[in-house]
């Protein structure tokens, strides 16, 4: 099944996660909290217009980045950036479940999914 590279408003139903919650939400800027199994990920994306902040709450995460190419590990405190339009994969980086908040503003958002 082909992906075209057009962003939906809503990703929940493009990957499974073992929770999510949002926290809060005005336009243009909002607060999601996902929790994912060791073996869960959220797949290859981008966003057009906001940018991704990644706060780990518990557990570890590893970003994998594109343009350019990197890969960055967060702990319970840490927090990272990923700039509009820069491709991302975010998957667990341990055993155990990870917990994270993703903050996403400010402008309007999408999830343009990646083959």
């Amino acid at each position: 099944m082909a992906i075209s590279a057009k962003g939906v408003k809503d990703s929940s139903g493009l990957y499974e996660v073992e929770r999510r919650a949002r926290h809060a939400e005005r336009p243009g800027f909002r607060i999601s909290e996902l929790q994912i199994s060791a073996t869960q990920q959220v797949p290859w994306h981008y966003h057009s217009n906001v940018q991704d902040t990644f706060y780990v709450l518990e557990g570890t995460l590893r970003l994998f980045l594109r343009d350019p190419k990197e890969e960055v590990r967060l702990g319970p405190g840490e927090t990272y950036a990923v700039r509009p339009g820069r491709p991302h994969l975010v998957t667990n980086g341990g055993n155990a479940s990870a917990t994270f908040l993703v903050l996403q503003g400010i402008g309007e958002y999408d999830y343009v999914p990646l083959t």
